[in-house]
């Protein structure tokens, strides 16, 4: 997998979704918002980490007995275990909301372990108290059922669809209060650069439009506005 240097993490993580979306759409990458896991905890939502994933398949009753025999791992307790400070645990399950992954106690663990977030498109225990954790969780829902009632893990660390999005393990997973991205890792440096020369350069459209400029030709920038924005940038130092 690939490695999150601290210095594509720490700009990405000044960055905001929209930007990486817009940018990742025009390098050719059309479909990398989730749309429907929310955070448990509105306040805790900015985060940046690489994937982690876990895949989950329909409960099977003769799976889960002979996990109970150790005949089959207990890969979710195996995750939890594996998974490093900086990651993000992405816990695929069809958009189940039934059952949930993991409750408080587990998100405890992963918080002091120094884990960036928890993205899944089920569910997790006791949203109330999760919501106390700092830590990013971002769930598709609140459930008190087991997630064995509903789920079974089958493998970590491989290709998985995530609320309609492809997550691979090291692709980087980015939110904020607009939402959650998917950055494929081999992408990752060159958004973080762009999302930085892109926010800056809004910085400064946002100013002039304050400042009562019309919307035509300063967004989307024409050249005037480009060589103005250069001009300003110069003189800035930035």
């Amino acid at each position: 997998m690939h490695a999150l240097s601290d210095d594509v993490r720490r700009k990405l993580m000044g960055v905001s979704v929209p930007a990486v979306v817009s940018l990742l759409w025009r390098n050719g990458y059309k479909n990398t918002m989730l749309f429907g896991p929310c955070p448990v905890n509105p306040n805790t939502n900015r985060f940046v980490g690489t994937a982690f994933t876990v895949r989950t398949i329909p409960v099977r009753e003769d799976f889960v007995d002979a996990q109970n025999r150790g005949d089959r791992p207990n890969l979710q307790a195996q995750a939890v275990a594996e998974i490093g400070p900086g990651e993000v645990l992405v816990v695929a399950m069809d958009g189940e909301t039934r059952t949930a992954f993991m409750g408080d106690i587990m998100s405890t663990h992963l918080a002091v372990k120094g884990v960036a977030a928890v993205v899944t498109d089920g569910s997790v225990s006791d949203a109330a108290m999760i919501a106390t954790i700092p830590l990013p969780v971002i769930a598709g829902g609140n459930a008190a059922t087991t997630y064995l009632s509903h789920r079974y893990v089958t493998d970590l660390n491989v290709p998985v669809g995530l609320a309609g999005v492809a997550v691979c393990p090291g692709d980087v997973l980015m939110g904020d209060a607009n939402g959650v991205v998917v950055i494929p890792a081999d992408m990752a440096e060159t958004i973080a650069d762009l999302a930085v020369e892109r926010e800056l350069l809004e910085e400064f459209v946002l100013a002039r439009v304050k400042d009562g400029a019309p919307l035509i030709g300063t967004y989307p920038p024409n050249e005037e506005t480009l060589a103005a924005f250069e001009a300003w940038r110069k003189a800035e130092g930035r």
